[in-house]
């Protein structure tokens, strides 16, 4: 069988790599970036820290802050409008994979016109995205290594997510800079961290899984299991900070070259329909969907269950890996169920929606290299398992 694998063209990752910024872009003949990120980036003082290293260096910039969680179509169009409009040349998605998946959109705009409905699902791109430069403030969505863009159409009274899947979205360059997410907030960092493992597990167990991807995949499951709980604990562990940054980055080439499952496929609706943040509607799907899963990949289950940490296996290792995942989830403080999840951050869940949400996930792309084959009564079930 004939593999393929892609990551971008080069990674910085290390205390410092921010200070990679300058050169990549003057290296390229590029003038002005169009930095896109949202508020919460701007408060806390991270994207002044691009803007003094571009100014320092003399390269002018323009800043689009408006993206918001789960991004709509909306912030692909302004930041494509202000990215014209202040004659850009390139692009910098700053923050989590909100930041950097509304990056990506505003690029497809500005090279392979629109709407990106048109681009929904896999390799519909013409052309290569302007020169791109992924900085992650969060390590959990591997954006900045992966050919994914996932984009909320919100002009419709039925919200869903647009997930374009296309080896055009690598970025150019990813810097991966662990000191820029030390002042994480707990909550954020247990839900990043938890949706890394996703990837990293769903991209181990899918179909479209290879000996590259297993290799990544594998590595950043042991990465997170072992330090994910430090960096909850402790935002200022610089070791751990480093090590989950490592992990995001493994687990997202491992996915956008394996492909993923049915946790996404269920979490994307919830995102969606509840607004839930992507990494909690990742962490509550997982234990529920992995049970159902395992009868397909007890032996890759039972390699996930020795790398957690766990020195007593019991009989059936396949059910020590789901009782490890449940574990971490449990002591990084995520809710067991979908109206836990809604409870904790404050947003409204109706049962009623289940059944759109199943047909939405079984239209998902990530459903394609999901290991065993649901049914959209298996789906149902599922949610109503996780309620």
């Amino acid at each position: 069988m004939i593999t393929a694998f892609q990551l971008a063209k080069i990674i910085f990752t290390g205390a410092g790599a921010l200070e990679k910024v300058p050169e990549t872009i003057k290296m390229q003949g590029l003038k002005k970036p169009l930095i896109v990120t949202d508020k919460g980036v701007v408060k806390v003082g991270l994207a002044k820290k691009v803007e003094d290293i571009l100014t320092a260096a003399g390269i002018p910039y323009a800043l689009y802050d408006e993206t918001v969680p789960n991004p709509h179509e909306k912030n692909a169009a302004d930041s494509y409008d202000l990215y014209t409009k202040e004659g850009c040349d390139c692009l910098i998605g700053l923050g989590g994979g909100s930041s950097m998946d509304a990056a990506k959109a505003c690029g497809i705009l500005a090279t392979n016109g629109g709407p990106l409905g048109n681009f929904r699902g896999m390799g519909l791109l013409k052309a290569d995205l302007p020169f791109y430069i992924a900085i992650p403030t969060t390590a959990g969505t591997g954006s900045e290594s992966t050919c994914a863009a996932v984009i909320t159409n919100a002009q419709e009274e039925h919200h869903w997510k647009m997930v374009i899947l296309d080896g055009r979205l690598l970025p150019s360059v990813a810097i991966i800079d662990p000191l820029l997410m030390t002042g994480l907030p707990p909550a954020i960092t247990a839900s990043t961290g938890m949706d890394a493992m996703t990837h990293a597990i769903e991209a181990y167990i899918s179909i479209g899984a290879m000996e590259y991807s297993n290799a990544m995949a594998l590595g950043a499951i042991e990465l997170i299991f072992k330090y994910l709980r430090r960096a909850v604990g402790n935002g200022n562990d610089i070791e751990a900070r480093e090590k989950m940054a490592y992990a995001q980055t493994m687990a997202g080439i491992a996915f956008s070259n394996g492909g993923l499952g049915l946790v996404h496929s269920m979490a994307h609706p919830l995102s969606a329909f509840f607004n839930f943040p992507h990494g909690f509607a990742n962490a509550v799907c997982l234990p529920t969907v992995l049970e159902y899963n395992k009868i397909v990949c007890r032996e890759k289950m039972a390699t996930i269950a020795r790398l957690s940490g766990l020195t007593d296996l019991g009989p059936y290792p396949e059910d020590t890996a789901i009782e490890a995942v449940q574990r971490l989830n449990d002591d990084i403080g995520i809710p067991r169920t979908i109206t836990g999840v809604a409870a904790q951050i404050g947003a409204t869940a109706d049962s009623k929606d289940i059944e759109a949400m199943s047909k939405d996930a079984l239209e998902e792309v990530s459903t394609i290299t999901t290991p065993r084959v649901p049914s959209l009564n298996d789906v149902i079930g599922l949610y109503n398992k996780c309620w």
